[in-house]
């Protein structure tokens, strides 16, 4: 009997925690190239706590990851693929970081605003 009890403890028990991990899957765009950066992006996916999946396809340059959201957000992610030298909706990668990459693993960069006004407002 006793053992019975503790069955259904820990049954119940493990069945709480399950109920509470909240696993989401999203998509989104990141910059890259080739299989080094696949590699790297999706490295530093997973390198966030709570990331359980990170697969970025090269053709469509769309990355899935799914991840525990008690313990990691979207924004945390993409963060952390900037960090590493590639472009996210949320998240532009530093020009040094990017600058280190690879030449392969250069891809075509979207212009900020200040890049393309130019001069404009600069008084000489």
């Amino acid at each position: 009997m006793k053992t019975k009890v503790l069955s259904l403890v820990s049954m119940f028990l493990l069945g709480t925690s399950m109920v509470f991990a909240q696993a989401k899957t999203e998509k989104f765009e990141v910059k890259g190239n080739c299989g080094m950066c696949e590699t790297r992006i999706e490295n530093a996916a997973k390198s966030v706590d709570g990331v359980t999946k990170a697969d970025w396809v090269q053709e469509t340059k769309m990355l899935t990851v799914a991840f525990d959201s008690t313990k990691t957000t979207v924004h945390k992610v993409q963060m952390a693929i900037a960090k590493v030298g590639h472009d996210t909706p949320m998240h532009k990668a530093s020009d040094a970081v990017y600058d280190s990459l690879p030449g392969c693993c250069k891809y075509e960069r979207a212009k900020t605003i200040k890049e393309t006004k130019g001069h404009e407002g600069h008084k000489h």
